[in-house]
């Protein structure tokens, strides 16, 4: 004879409820963020925004191959652009800076602006910079500046004479810059905004006989500039 067992046994309905709870799928709770990491994310991230402003001096050189430099007054050339800084616990006080390419003026290297051997260049040499990228950081508590820059320089001889340009890239720094022919000691930031930057390129060969054979092309060139780099204001 079968027996029934009855629905409302207490040892039953505690065994079901037991593997109804074991065969329940686990919930993973997530705690959102609260508004306190979310404020303290907003300030890790929060930067220091700076208008940068840029003036070559006299007193600089530019050389090339194994030619002494040329002697070369830089003055009047400028530029202007922006900066940020993180603001976050132990910064490198390091400022990110960008040139405006629109504002950023090199003076050419003309009879009235260059020397070579003491001499001025001979009339109707002229040899124009055209910036195309000019950037990096700048350290105000050390004073270490180190700019990516690179330019065409074009060499022309009134209008008998156009070369294709040359193209210069290298690091504009406060440091020192070593290359296999050429190098150069910079300056760092003073109080005053004066510093010294250098930099050895390689300059890879053109499209004309004339300025490969002439320069000894690829070769190595050297920038010397002197330089006020000044923070008018911040944010």
């Amino acid at each position: 004879m079968g027996s029934k067992v009855h629905p409302s046994n207490p040892l039953i309905l505690f065994k079901v409820s037991t593997i109804k709870q074991r065969l329940r799928p686990r919930r993973t709770i997530t705690f959102s963020s609260s508004s306190y990491s979310q404020n303290q994310q907003a300030q890790e991230l929060k930067s220091e925004l700076y208008r940068v402003k840029f003036r070559t001096l006299g007193d600089c050189k530019l050389g090339i191959s194994n030619y002494p430099d040329f002697d070369y007054n830089a003055e009047g050339g400028k530029g202007t652009g922006s900066g940020s800084k993180v603001a976050e616990s132990n910064s490198n006080d390091d400022i990110l800076v960008s040139f405006d390419l629109k504002t950023l003026y090199i003076p050419p290297l003309t009879s009235s602006t260059t020397k070579f051997l003491g001499l001025p260049l001979p009339p109707f040499l002229k040899i124009s910079i055209d910036p195309e990228l000019f950037r990096g950081s700048i350290n105000q508590n050390s004073g270490q500046i180190d700019l990516e820059f690179k330019a065409k320089f074009w060499f022309s001889v009134g209008s008998v004479y156009n070369a294709p340009p040359l193209v210069v890239e290298t690091v504009l720094t406060s440091e020192e810059s070593v290359g296999k022919m050429r190098s150069g000691r910079g300056e760092r930031l003073d109080k005053d905004g004066k510093c010294r930057l250098v930099g050895v390129a390689t300059v890879g060969p053109i499209v004309d006989f004339f300025m490969n054979s002439f320069l000894g092309l690829p070769t190595e060139c050297l920038a010397d500039l002197n330089a006020i780099i000044s923070f008018p204001d911040s944010s």
